[in-house]
């Protein structure tokens, strides 16, 4: 199999994933308790009349048998009318909301992913090559805590302590009250500075970053190490291993050579699968710290039973998830052609 067929493959199979992920969004919503409707002319601070509150029902298509609003939902998020919001941000579009929202919880899932890859991989290595040894004792142990720690606590403990007794990091928000966000070109803040000048702003804003990101990359960078050091113990073991040691291969070129490769392919399904694991854990953190992302938008959405916007946050974080799985495939076939047959 080519690796344009491979590819076209993955695709298709991502198909019924894509319609299975929206159907359970769909009921998941309409299932919690409550009544969108109430919340809306109560926000609005409207006198509930049955007149007025049936006229709403109908405005908002809730009137409609649940298979007809099923296919108005699926027909709607195809063809990008994704609807308004009805508790927080009341008469705003939700796509816009996304749009605003989304670059942050990504900016902090990337820089965390970056980091928790590097260093991950790099310690996986050592621990591996210093079997048994302190360093690998050191490492598994920073692996067993990173696993056992809830990101939201080791948030709440960097605060108390970087923030509130020690004032070296900003305890909440993105950025400096006094600053503004640069004018909105791509949604994300370094790169819409970069472009406007403000260029002072990107110092700040990693400053703010700075806590979050290391809560996310420690409780990641757990698994990273631990599934490296597994791998690379397993392919040093493997007899063209030792081919290359008695060939007289320096360990430094056996590594990088020959085990660093091999070793990489279940690090890359955990890696893939982290980048996921991440988006979900900056919906705690960013409550956490206020980093006004699409995770802090979910939990208001889902306070405020906001269904169309709760559909809108978990379609697009499930998308993420879908098109992060489906990279990891395609990288597959680029690291081992085995897999294409």
């Amino acid at each position: 199999m080519s690796l344009l067929s491979y590819i076209f493959k993955r695709i298709l199979i991502t198909i019924p994933v894509i319609f299975g992920v929206l159907t359970i969004t769909f009921i998941l919503s309409r299932s919690m308790p409550g009544d969108p409707v109430m919340i809306l002319l109560t926000q609005a601070q409207i006198r509930i009349t049955p007149e007025i509150y049936n006229a709403m029902v109908r405005e908002l298509g809730l009137n409609l048998p649940i298979h007809l609003q099923y296919f108005r939902y699926i027909a709607d998020i195809f063809t990008g009318n994704w609807g308004e919001s009805v508790s927080v941000a009341r008469g705003s579009d939700v796509w816009e909301l996304i749009i605003y929202r989304l670059p942050k919880t990504m900016d902090l899932a990337f820089f965390s992913m970056l980091i928790a890859s590097f260093i991950g991989i790099k310690i996986g290595i050592i621990s591996a090559t210093h079997r048994n040894k302190t360093r690998d004792t050191i490492f598994r142990s920073l692996g067993i805590i990173g696993v056992a720690f809830p990101v939201f606590v080791l948030g709440m403990l960097l605060q108390y302590f970087l923030s509130y007794q020690l004032h070296l990091f900003p305890a909440t928000y993105y950025k400096s009250i006094e600053y503004r966000d640069p004018p909105f070109i791509t949604g994300f803040y370094m790169i819409d500075a970069l472009l406007t000048g403000e260029l002072y702003k990107i110092p700040d804003y990693l400053y703010h970053l700075a806590m979050p990101v290391f809560c996310l990359s420690f409780v990641t960078l757990a698994g990273i190490i631990r599934q490296t050091r597994s791998s690379m113990l397993d392919v040093l073991q493997q007899d063209y291993i030792r081919t290359a040691r008695a060939k007289g291969c320096s360990e430094k070129g056996v590594i990088k050579g020959h085990a660093l490769k091999n070793a990489m392919i279940p690090t890359v399904t955990v890696i893939g699968l982290s980048f996921a694991t991440t988006l979900s854990g900056a919906v705690i953190l960013e409550s956490t710290f206020g980093l006004r992302g699409i995770g802090l938008l979910l939990i208001d959405a889902t306070l405020g039973l906001d269904y169309w916007l709760i559909n809108a946050c978990m379609v697009v974080l499930a998308f993420i998830f879908i098109i992060t799985t489906l990279v990891i495939d395609i990288l597959y076939g680029f690291i081992d052609p085995r897999v294409r047959f």
